[in-house]
């Protein structure tokens, strides 16, 4: 029986979580190895002098991830090692790189920290409290206890100008573009400026969804707004992904003037709006130009991708349309899940979580950065000011492919810029931290500057 080395932060919280990362890493570095059986949880949970659930459900986290398998009778085992490995991201081979990836990304949060017991509470005050026809088909746009809420919750933290009867609920902010542009383009090719570099994932969601893309360049400002040519705009002014840079003043009011003088529409990704580090959130372009701007937003980073939870907050008639579109694509989001996070959003429950998720991904951010600054000082690091990850400017002559291989390697969350780009660019990759514990990210990053050293980059 393996004899593990865990440790905790009672002072951080989420002790499911420590436990699972713990786990998780020591898996990930062959100790224990495959088939090695792990303490019974009262046997751990009395030696890490925490409650048996709490290892239960970091067990739980880890089975349900193809690290550990339980069986009835025979405890729980580490699992065998091809198992293990298919929990991994698949490292990036070659220019295949720019095609869907799904598992975990840069950009994910440290799903280890969701808060399984207040949601788990949530869901079942819903079953308990919500009449039986409120499972029935019902507005396609969103039941409208969660409008309320997220309108509130917009106005307060987003500086949004948004009522209940301008959102509709949405399965993440994937869809609500689709639609968006399904109703702007009404089967015309729209002409719709993005970001370059942007999502390489999202250019077949816009294309699909019937867009022409033309791509403006991103600088340390943000999207370029001196010569914009199309009928709308997709930008994300609170984190730019890749580049991580936050839209400049100067430019966002430029840009709402391009907007008014020819009546078009901007299309506001909300990316990363929760997590800004450095001073308060910068409020949303939406509030300022309600009848130009159709703002985006999800729980992706705040809660858990999975979830498939988002909003979009549009103009009256837009709105409505969207409305009718959702309802033709799908009937609408699943309700039990809607009304669950009203009821955390109502009690509070949303607004601490992140409260708690800011701090700790503020620390694991400056412990990487600070990680970087001294084991590899020729690189760049941009994009720090928010979100989940930070956009590495390497040396000229640097091979990003070979630079995401590394971090792969060694369990860092990596992505190379180039497939990200329109037009040609200097060698970037995306690197993201919020699942790299603060004692492990000092590790990480010698071991990315071994790793890198064994052969030439270029």
């Amino acid at each position: 029986m393996a004899d593990l080395h865990i440790q905790i932060n009672r002072d951080l919280g989420g002790i499911a979580g420590q436990i699972a990362s713990e786990l998780r890493e020591s898996v990930r570095l062959g100790r224990p190895v495959p088939g090695t059986r792990l303490p019974a949880t009262r046997d751990l949970a009395a030696d890490l002098q925490v409650s048996r659930g709490v290892v239960v459900e970091a067990y739980e986290q880890l089975v349900a991830e193809g690290f550990l398998v339980s069986r009835v009778g025979a405890g729980t085992e580490v699992a065998p090692l091809g198992a293990v490995r298919a929990a991994r991201p698949e490292p990036v081979t070659d220019g295949g790189a720019c095609g869907p990836y799904h598992g975990h990304r840069a950009t994910s949060p440290d799903l280890g920290h969701f808060p399984r017991e207040r949601w788990l509470s949530a869901v079942r005050h819903v079953l308990a409290t919500v009449p039986s026809d409120a499972l029935d088909y019902g507005d396609p746009g969103g039941v409208p206890e969660l409008r309320e809420e997220l309108a509130g919750y917009l106005r307060r933290v987003r500086a949004a100008d948004v009522h209940p009867d301008n959102l509709a609920i949405v399965g993440g902010v994937a869809q609500g573009l689709s639609l968006v542009l399904h109703v702007l383009a009404r089967g015309r090719g729209l002409r719709l400026i993005v970001e370059d570099p942007a999502s390489h994932r999202q250019v077949p969601l816009l294309e699909r969804a019937g867009a022409r893309l033309v791509p403006v360049p991103v600088d340390d400002e943000g999207l370029t707004v001196d010569a914009l040519d199309g009928d709308a705009v997709l930008v994300t002014p609170a984190h730019q992904y890749p580049t991580g840079v936050v839209l400049s003043p100067a430019r966002r009011a430029a840009l709402l003037e391009w907007a008014r003088a020819g009546d078009r529409m901007i299309l506001e990704d909300d990316y990363d709006a929760e997590f800004r580090f450095d001073r308060d959130p910068v409020g949303c372009l939406q509030g300022l130009a309600p009848d130009q701007v159709i703002l985006s937003g999800s729980v992706s980073k705040a809660l858990a991708p999975g979830l498939r939870l988002g909003w979009v907050a549009a103009p009256d008639g837009l709105a409505a349309a969207i409305r009718r579109a959702r309802g033709e694509l799908d009937l609408g989001s699943p309700v039990i899940e809607q009304y669950a996070l009203a009821h955390f959003l109502r009690t509070g429950g949303y607004d601490k979580h992140l409260r708690r998720m800011r701090r700790e991904y503020r620390r694991r951010r400056d412990a990487l950065v600070r990680a970087l600054a001294e084991e590899l000082p020729e690189i760049r690091v941009r994009g720090i000011d928010a979100g989940l990850h930070v956009c590495l400017d390497l040396p000229d002559g640097w091979d990003e492919l070979r630079v995401v291989r590394a971090a792969q390697g060694i369990g860092l969350s990596a992505e190379p810029v180039g497939p990200m780009r329109f037009s040609p660019g200097p060698p970037a990759v995306v690197v993201g931290f919020a699942r790299v514990p603060v004692h492990q990210a000092a590790e990480a990053v010698q071991g990315l500057k071994v790793h890198m050293s064994g052969h030439s980059m270029d």
